[in-house]
């Protein structure tokens, strides 16, 4: 019986430093989202001529949606493939849309 309460106890600390490592990633990772926003404010607040703000605004924010699918949305998760595959299937799919209008526009 005390063998099996110590086997217990070494499950329930892995899981507690698991639990702890994982609230450490989430917390590291909101902090850089709340940096990336703050960055996209200063850099409209700036002036910085279009040319440069837009392109650096968008590469802010597909970052910050990768950390929301990653971190957020448990995508990193075992048993997550389905939703994972229905979310980057709508993606490439926008993508694909996006492409083809700005196409049909400027051709």
């Amino acid at each position: 019986m005390n063998n099996e309460n110590m086997n217990i106890d070494k499950i329930n600390s892995f899981q507690k430093q698991q639990n702890k490592e994982e609230m450490k990633k989430q917390i590291i990772t909101f902090v850089l989202m709340i940096a990336f926003t703050v960055v996209a404010f200063a850099v409209v607040a700036s002036g910085l001529e279009a040319i440069y703000a837009v392109p650096l605004i968008l590469i802010l924010a597909v970052v910050q949606v990768g950390f929301q699918f990653y971190y957020f949305m448990h995508m990193k998760d075992e048993g997550h493939e389905v939703p994972a595959a229905l979310i980057y299937g709508g993606i490439w799919v926008a993508i694909l849309v996006a492409l083809t209008m700005a196409t049909i526009i400027w051709w």
